[in-house]
């Protein structure tokens, strides 16, 4: 599989968890993994999740505008830029969302090793 298919591969696992089980997620980090959202930093797959579950809005359903990938690094690494809208339960219009991450492909699974939000 190309790079590109295997990130809206990747990206379209992680985005329909997030927003179906976020608790899910736990499997996709590691303990050296870091989410970076809104200026707080956040370290190992427990505490990422625990940070993502707590998030103020309970339901949601993201809708993926861009996937953009570049490999990085010798261990399968993969740069990955993800852009879209976020709608969020009773709310009329949709947020626009983007986040970065680096994922590490290998094992039959892709783990994040980092990742960043940014929710206007």
């Amino acid at each position: 599989m190309d790079p590109d298919q295997l990130a809206k591969a990747f990206v379209e696992h992680y985005y329909s968890t997030f927003d179906a089980n976020r608790a899910g997620l736990v499997s996709l980090y590691q303990d050296e993994s870091m989410l970076t959202f809104e200026g707080q930093k956040t370290q190992g797959s427990q505490n990422i999740v625990a940070k993502l579950t707590s998030l103020p809005f309970q339901q949601c359903q993201h809708g993926i505008t861009t996937v953009d990938c570049q490999p990085s690094g010798p261990a399968g690494g993969m740069l990955v830029f993800v852009s879209g809208n976020l709608q969020l339960a009773g709310e009329q219009h949709a947020l626009k969302f983007s986040q970065g991450l680096v994922a590490l492909l290998g094992e039959s699974r892709a783990l994040f090793v980092s990742y960043c939000a940014d929710l206007p």
